[in-house]
């Protein structure tokens, strides 16, 4: 008696865990580890409280004539270096609000130059964090705004550094 080798064929209610799962598994992960690293990159964090990027205060009439009234006072530049052995350097001033309202924010536009008097770089950054506390008439307040990185063709002068927005804080009724 001979017995004849049988062969059963699969069973459709199982499915096959081959390494094709376990590739797709492993693809996904690596996708995710990569999203969240590009999204934690140093060069993509924003300064706690500041302004989404791409938002701007207004600028119509009103706060156009009111900026005249916001100076811009002691004005200084420092370079150092930070944590990440990377060169900062960091404009610091005070604004002072010679005017009758309070401001909710203000928005400064900083502007370095090259040694053609042309742009090297603008940026726009709120002069301090939306969680403080309103700029009222006749007070003074320090700012400091840091940059990354200042092209190699700046002219190593003072940058100009002007108001280009404005929220004024609600009235007190």
């Amino acid at each position: 008696m001979h017995e004849e080798p049988r062969i059963d064929p699969p069973d459709p209610m199982k499915p096959d865990r081959g390494g094709f799962s376990f590739a797709l598994a492993l693809a996904a992960a690596a996708v995710l580890i990569l999203v969240v690293g590009f999204y934690f990159s140093p060069g993509r964090q924003s300064p706690p409280d500041a302004a989404p990027p791409g938002s701007h205060f207004s600028f119509g009439p009103a706060e156009r004539d009111y900026a005249a009234k916001v100076q811009l006072e002691n004005m200084e530049l420092s370079r150092a270096e930070n944590f990440l052995h990377q060169e900062v350097t960091t404009l610091s001033g005070v604004l002072f609000n010679s005017g009758e309202r309070a401001l909710f924010g203000v928005e400064v536009t900083i502007e370095f130059y090259d040694e053609l008097n042309q742009i090297a770089l603008r940026e726009s950054h709120p002069a301090w964090p939306a969680s403080a506390p309103h700029l009222t008439a006749g007070e003074r307040r320090p700012f400091d705004i840091s940059f990354e990185h200042i092209p190699s063709s700046w002219n190593k002068q003072q940058p100009f550094v002007h108001v280009t927005g404005l929220e004024f804080a609600a009235a007190n009724k």
